[in-house]
């Protein structure tokens, strides 16, 4: 009797799923009724789609429901992938009840997961990513329907937080969803894993030095001044869409003004770059703000009951980006932090028999690597956040062309805003944004493709280029050392 009502609740339970799916993340209620002949149109359209995709696939015509997989140019076979991922939609690194309630009168969302954590969209949205990937590597026949992988021909390797952990768990679903994944961690849960710690592992008075210069000539800039001079838009929208000067935190003299002005950098051994002032505290709520808006169904109760246009979420998402910007993309910097990463992606191209590998991080780490590849500049489609998107993956790929050399290519893959609030890749025929970098010092091919070996190289100097800038400030601290 037991077993029979627990059946009965599973079987309703299920259905209701079902039902509720094609709802998740619309931003509207089931009308409670339709016009008749509202719903026999529809009716009739969905039989006319479904009548023309009968017939494309009987004559052929019909290509994987029209999914775009951002094939190269030319005729290259696909022989491996290397993916760095950010971690998809979590909740703010504090929630309800600590210092994001003294930055406004609102309230804040109730979110689906404790604070920093991947929520529950983060995770439907995650396995919607490595659907497509797995339909993205059968379509290239680099792995077959229903793939299980020997030992060591595919890696899941994820930074010990739970958001990097959960990330993976709900890729590895998504693309290798009759796999028993093994997602590697190397360090215990919820600290951070040295390779995905974007931390300063040298530090000198002289590199310092030349550090925070290069940090405060950022953006063209000639100091941290008018580093952040540039984000007055965005310090006034922020504060304006969170009602900044009616927060308890503001009346009682905690928060002061956003200040373009007291913007500093502290760089310090075996610690993250880390940032004082306004800009700190700008980025917290701005990233709040971000989060809130691709966690919500409602755009205007995101904004705390504001109508903002796409090009306002930008500007409030230029915060925190900026922050990131700051604190990981000098070259110096970058070349000390990521310099883990980027010995972990090219130990995984040289991998024997690897086919595939996920390694999932944060933005910075992204960030980092891509400053220390020397990335030219880009732009993403669809996106608010203009360097590394929430979710967004880097991938380094290698292919074999019709000629029998090897080939690379790196991009990144994201998805945009309108995927993020609806879900609408849960159809199944919605590919992801894509777009291809390029690099400093490199050349591409008329297809668009690098020599592999010369991107392989490439990856090495920018990693051993780590040694040389210990080389040379050691060096220079020894000769102060002794003209003192």
């Amino acid at each position: 009797m037991e077993d029979k009502r627990t059946r009965t609740i599973t079987i309703v339970l299920a259905l209701l799923c079902c039902l509720a799916l094609p709802l998740w993340g619309c931003g509207q209620q089931p009308q409670q009724q339709q016009q008749g002949q509202e719903q026999a149109q529809q009716d009739e359209a969905q039989a006319d789609t479904a009548e023309s995709a009968d017939a494309a696939e009987a004559d052929g015509t019909a290509e994987q429901a029209g999914v775009e997989y951002y094939d190269p140019n030319g005729d290259y076979k696909l022989k491996q992938v290397v993916v760095l991922s950010r971690h998809n939609i979590r909740a703010p690194l504090s929630t309800n009840g600590s210092a994001l309630d003294l930055a406004t009168p609102h309230t804040w969302i109730d979110w689906t997961a404790n604070g920093s954590e991947l929520t529950s969209r983060g995770g439907a949205l995650e396995t919607m990513a490595g659907q497509y990937v797995r339909k993205w590597l059968e379509h290239e026949e680099l792995i077959p329907e229903n793939y299980q992988p020997e030992d060591g021909v595919v890696r899941f390797y994820a930074n010990s937080k739970q958001r990097t952990i959960a990330t993976a768990q709900y890729f590895s679903s998504g693309m290798l969803p009759v796999a028993n994944v093994d997602i590697e961690t190397h360090v215990d849960y919820d600290t951070m894993d040295p390779v995905f710690t974007p931390q300063l592992t040298f530090v000198s008075d002289a590199y310092n030095e030349a550090a925070l210069e290069q940090i405060s000539h950022l953006k063209g800039s000639s100091g941290m001044a008018e580093v952040a001079a540039g984000l007055s838009d965005s310090f006034e929208l922020i504060q304006d869409v969170v009602d900044y000067k009616e927060s308890d935190g503001y009346k009682n003299g905690e928060l002061t003004d956003l200040d373009t002005t007291d913007t500093g950098v502290v760089l310090e051994l075996n610690k993250e770059p880390a940032m004082t002032g306004s800009l700190k505290t700008a980025c917290q709520i701005a990233d709040a703000l971000v989060l809130q808006y691709y966690e919500s169904t409602d755009a205007k109760a995101a904004a705390f009951g504001k109508d903002l246009t796409m090009d306002q979420w930008k500007l409030i998402s230029k915060a925190k980006d900026m922050y990131g910007d700051v604190l990981f993309t000098a070259p110096l910097v970058a070349t000390n932090v990521a310099h883990p990463l980027l010995a972990e992606i090219g130990n995984e191209l040289d991998a024997q028999g690897r086919v595939f590998t996920f390694l999932c991080g944060h933005d910075s780490n992204i960030g980092s690597v891509l400053a220390a590849l020397g990335v030219e500049d880009y732009e993403l489609p669809g996106a608010i956040e203009y360097a590394t998107p929430i979710g967004s993956k880097l991938l380094f790929e290698r292919w074999e062309g019709a000629d029998g050399a090897t080939y690379g290519r790196v991009r990144l893959m994201y998805q945009s805003v309108d995927q993020l609030r609806s879900g609408s890749m849960l159809a199944g025929y919605e590919a992801p944004q894509s777009v291809e970098l390029s690099f400093a010092g490199l050349q591409k091919n008329a297809d668009g493709l690098y020599s592999y070996d010369e991107l392989r190289e490439h990856i090495a100097r920018a990693a051993s280029a780590y040694d040389d800038l210990v080389a040379t400030y050691a060096d220079q601290e020894q000769e102060l050392a002794e003209a003192a």
